[in-house]
Order: structure tokens, then sequence, then C-alpha cells
């Protein structure tokens, strides 16, 4: 277990801007930064990170928290993990009591495969530059191949002994459990429960993850012989899923942040050879088919896609069908197609870095123009094949989510494929319409109704003009009033955790903060919405024990609805710019020009509808009451209660109608 004293350092230390800066994009608006969630599939973004508050919220899918629940949520780290990953990151020393080996196996499960995996990349690459096998072979092929040491070092490239059970052996003796070789893909049992080595023979390339820890490997040989596989990849593990994975992304995310572009190539060299070019905003599907998560996750630190095609037609036509999933994404891409023959590696080794970097420069061009050009060229003069070609290239132009962008490519290939522009506009809106219907279609399934038309062909469907501009759907009604006071009784825990700790100016009051003010007033209140209650009662008790509580105590409380509330309540999805005083020398006041009102509105607000509730509560106990004697004493209550609302109502402005 973590001493207090080392989690009370690691929380001072850690800057929630930094943390989640290491795995999303973020800029800045108004007191906070902003940027795409990266707990769900977003386009414009509603994740906030306040830095003065050190918090994060998104105000898409909820999340919340602090630095280490960032971690937690991200990483599937527990508790412990998260803060073991902060004290690395910031080089805090972890002091930890001492826990039983039950304990210690149940909390290490997960993390053990992190362990071997990062035990077998420091074998592997100390294979590489000390093992006989590996100087020989290893090395020298990643020499003979062009590459730096600086580079195999900075990659942590390795090398795997020809051997059955180096590994295995060499990871037994350091302690390191077998169960966690085979989990991991490392080692792997055969029908006759024999264990071997995966990556036998092979030069390695380490995968890290978002923050550098080795999840899994991918192995190439070196032998000839047509029966050995060339690549091998780790298995899915419960550390390593492929599909969101970009191989060479911890390495080139801080790039990929500065250059605001983010170059994708196909295999492991590609990457050492574009880094060995000094371009280092470069990431590779790992021998896999991109996938949308692999997409995402480039989505989080730019807009900007340059891929790095090899020169081989069947691979880049290959390429071109599995593209339109980065437009439908809503990244802007850009393609860059070496000589014939030549993919990134073997291109940047035959001109040098230099000429490398000169000739991405030269030869971008947008991908809808560039897919345009390419097709064209093979359809030649056969019509049929133009005018499928144009259907093909109007269907990407259609994935694109940005209308503006989507009307300059059409008229950008309206003059390369020589078709009018009208024409390409009412393609693009029925190939708009068809995709829109069915997305409806498959939110929305067709309900058996059973009426005077059942049988006669009566549409189940959508009705026919569902896409015509004129056309509304019917909304859900949204009931006008709410039965709770929830609104209100979250707008008093708000003014609590904003205000609390800042005195009262008004009312000759002296020496009173606004927390012990508010709480004053709330003494005849009884909160209903559970949370608020909780953080309402623990408020008084801090109060009534001499402490003043402040909104950290809440926002990192260990009740996470207490925490997640407070992060809500903390925390807007709005931010008023700037640019109204800087340009158009407009103030705004805000919320703390007149805290008096802000505070008492709070107040009255909710003690208005908790008497408005006891006012109707009165009034069917009225009409209900038989014994004329208690139905006056009733009435009398409700006029005095009737009194108190219209003293509050005088205070809010509202206009009294009964």
């Amino acid at each position: 277990m973590i001493l207090q004293d080392t989690i009370n350092k690691i929380m001072d230390t850690a800057r929630i801007e930094e943390v989640v800066g290491d795995f999303v994009s973020l800029k800045k608006r108004g007191t906070s930064l902003i940027g795409n969630c990266p707990f769900h599939n977003e386009k414009t973004p509603s994740f906030n990170v306040s830095v003065t508050k050190g918090i994060y919220k998104c105000f898409g899918c909820g999340k919340g928290g602090d630095a280490v629940h960032f971690i937690m949520d991200h990483e599937k780290y527990s508790y412990p993990e998260a803060l073991k990953y902060l004290a690395r990151k910031y080089n805090i020393e972890v002091e930890e009591k001492e826990q039983s080996p039950q304990n210690i196996e149940a909390n290490n499960a997960r993390e053990s495969l992190y362990v071997v995996s990062q035990y077998a990349a420091h074998y592997f690459a100390n294979e590489l530059w000390t093992g006989e096998q590996g100087r020989a072979i290893g090395l020298s092929y990643f020499k003979e191949r062009g590459f730096r040491e600086d580079i195999i070092r900075k990659f942590e490239l390795g090398y795997s002994p020809d051997q059955w059970d180096a590994l295995i052996l060499s990871a037994k003796a350091a302690g390191h459990k077998e169960e966690y070789l085979e989990r991991t893909g490392l080692s792997v049992r055969n029908d006759k429960g024999r264990v071997y080595d995966r990556f036998r023979g092979r030069v390695m390339f380490p995968i890290h993850n978002f923050t550098g820890r080795v999840i899994g490997f991918g192995g190439r040989t070196l032998k000839t012989d047509k029966n050995v596989p060339k690549y091998v990849n780790s298995p899915e593990s419960d550390i390593y899923h492929k599909s969101n994975v970009l191989y060479g992304l911890f390495q080139a995310k801080k790039a990929i942040r500065d250059f605001d572009n983010c170059y994708l190539v196909e295999g492991y060299a590609d990457v050492l050879s574009v880094h060995q070019a000094s371009i280092e905003n470069v990431v590779a599907s790992s021998g896999t088919s991109l996938t949308v998560e692999q997409i995402r996750l480039i989505g989080r630190f730019t807009q900007n896609v340059t891929i790095l095609y090899d020169g081989d037609a069947a691979g880049i036509k290959a390429s071109l069908r599995g593209l339109d999933m980065i437009l439908e994404e809503g990244l802007n891409v850009k393609v860059v197609n070496f000589p014939d023959g030549h993919d990134p590696d073997s291109y940047m080794h035959k001109v040098g870095a230099g000429a490398f970097k000169l000739y991405i420069e030269n030869n971008r061009k947008d991908f809808i123009l560039y897919k345009a050009d390419i097709l064209l060229k093979e359809a030649g003069t056969d019509p049929i094949k133009r005018a499928g070609i144009i259907r093909d290239i109007v269907e990407s132009i259609a994935k694109i989510p940005d209308d503006i962008k989507a009307s300059v490519f059409i008229r950008e290939c309206s003059r390369l494929l020589q078709v009018e522009e009208r024409m390409l506009l009412t393609e693009l809106n029925k190939m708009k319409s068809a995709r829109s219907k069915k997305a409806f279609n498959q939110q929305n399934p067709p309900k058996q109704q059973f009426s005077a038309n059942a049988g006669f062909g009566a549409p189940d469907g959508p009705p026919d003009n569902l896409f015509d501009d004129n056309f509304s759907p019917d909304m859900p009604e949204v009931e006008s009033t709410v039965d709770n006071d929830q609104l209100q009784e979250h707008e008093i825990v708000r003014l609590l955790l904003a205000f609390g700790h800042e005195l009262v100016s008004w009312d000759n009051i002296d020496n009173m903060y606004i927390g012990s003010f508010i709480m004053q007033n709330l003494a005849d209140v009884t909160f209903e919405d559970e949370v608020c209650k909780l953080i309402i009662e623990n408020y008084k008790e801090e109060i009534e024990n001499g402490h003043l509580p402040v909104a950290n105590q809440f926002i990192k409380n260990e009740n996470r609805t207490i925490a997640d509330l407070a992060i809500t309540l903390s925390t807007s999805p709005y931010a008023l710019s700037e640019n109204w005083y800087n340009k158009h020398q407009i103030y705004v006041r805000d919320e703390t020009v007149n805290l008096k009102a802000t505070i008492l509105g709070g107040l009255f607000h909710l003690k208005k509808r908790k008497v408005d509730r006891i006012l109707l509560g009165l009034l069917q106990e009225i009409k209900t009451e038989n014994d004329p004697v208690n139905q006056e004493i009733l009435m009398q209550r409700y006029a005095y209660i009737k009194n108190v609302e219209r003293e509050i109502s005088k205070f809010l402005g509202s206009v009294i109608l009964k």
C-alpha cells in the first residue's frame, strides 16, 4: 500500500494539463483547455481541462476527474497503478507499506504483463548489443539496412536468439512466471504441453503504448525459407489490442502536436527511416489494415494526415479503398506517392534525409484529387469506366462531414473530371440523402402497425419527404416542469464549491465566509438529491468541526459519485470570448461582480421551489379535508406560507398571478 505522504506528493506535483496532454491535443479556450474526448468518438471538442482546478470534464460523455482518475479511466489502471504511473512521470519515489502475498498477486496480475513485456524488451535489446548471435546477425542486419545506432536505441530494437527457450529460461531465472510469458504471447505452449519462445531467431521491434510501456512485439525473420513467415506479431492480450495501437505513436506524439500533422506509413522499417530523416511525426498501422480506432488516435493530436504510399500500383489501389474512413472521421488527408518500386524506407536510404524531406514537401496532394488522378489514368477513354470512377470519387466526397470542405472538392473535381459542377452536386446530394435515410432506418426500425391501412401498402419506413428541406421529424415532448428540486439543489452545491471560501461582503456582516452564510440559511431546508445531501452533510460537519471545506475536498473525494458531481458543477462547457471586450469593447458582467445577488438568488430560488411545493401540498389537503376546523387551520397555514412566497418572489422579481 502506498504511503499517504507519497500520495500527497504525487497529487501536489501532477499537472492535469501535462498528464492529459500526453494523450490529447489541447487548445486554449478562455481559462480552460479543450480537445476531442479520448473516451468517446466526437468530432467537435467537448472535453475540457481546468488547469486552476486540476480537473478534466467531458460534456459529451460525462467523464471527469483529476489526473489520477484520468489515468485510471484511460489506461484501465487501478488506483495504485495510476499513482505509480504519475510517480514515474514526475520521478517521485514511491514508498509503500508491506502487503500480503495474496494482495500483491491480486493487485499486480495485469501489471505483471507489463513487467514481463518490459523485461523481454530489455532482454532482446541486450542480446542485440552484447549477444554473439545478436551482434553477428541482428545488429549487422540493422546496420546493413542503414539504420544509425541512435535510432536503433531510440526504438529499443533487439534480437531474439535462435533457440527454443532462451527467453523463457532467462525470464524464469529473473523471477518471472511462465504464466505471464504465455499470456503476453512471448511464449507458446504446443499440443504436447511443451513451452517455447514465439520469436526465435528474429530481429525485434517492441510496440509501446501511449505512455511508453511495452505492450507487444513484432519480429522479423532473417531466414530465406519461404515456409517461415516474414513477420510474427504478438497475439491479442489483456494489454495489447492491435486495432487500437499505432507503432511509433509514443515517440511521435509530441512532434505530431508541434507540426499539426501526422505521417502515416505501413511498416516498422518505414517509421525508423522517416525518423532518421529527422521527421519524427510518423506512425505505422503495424502491418494491419487501418482501423477507425487508429484514425481516432491520430485525431486526438491533429486533424491532418499525410499518407506515405509505396510506389506499387496494386498497393495504392488497395489503400485507396480503405482511406475513406479517414475522411468520415473529419480528418484532412494528403498523399505522397514514391517512385515505382520504392517505399519510404528504401527511398530515404537511396536519396538521403535531405532529399527525402524535400520530396515529401514537393509531392503532397489532397487525397480526393490524388484518387481522381490515379483512377482516371486507369480508366483511360472508356466512358463506362469513367462514369463509375466519377461516382466512386463523389462517394468519397460524400463521406466528408464538413459541407464547405466537400463543396470545395466538388469544384476541383468538376474541373479535373470535366463534368459540370451541378451534376456532381446532384449526385453528392443523392448519396448523402441515401446514407442519412439508411442511418435513420437503422436507428428507427419499422414497428408493426395496426391500422385501417394494414395490408394495403401502408408505408412502414420514414415518409418519402423525410429528407426534404421542409420536413421536420416529430420529436418527443419535453416536460415543461421538473417534479423535483435537483437543479436548484445543484446550484447551491455549485455556489458552495465556487465561493464558499470567500468572505461575505454585504449587509454589515463581518468575518463570515459565504460557505457558513449559505449553511446558516439552509437550516430549514431538506435536500432530496442523495448526492447533494451527502455533500451538504459533509460540508456542515466540517464547519461544525471548525474547518471550512474547499472544492478540492469534494473533487478528489473517495466517493466517486460525490467527486463526479463536484467536477460537473465546478466546470462549464461554455467560455466567454475575449473578443467581446478586445474587439467590440463590450464588457459582460459575470456573477462575481455582484456576489450578494448570486448567492441570495441561489438560496431564494431553492426556497421558492420548496415553498411552491409546500403550497401545492396544502392546496390538495384543503380540497380533501372535510372537517371545517382542520380546513381553517390549513388555510391559515397556506396564507402564511403564501406570504413567505411573495417575499421571496419580490427579491427574485417574479410576477405573482394569484
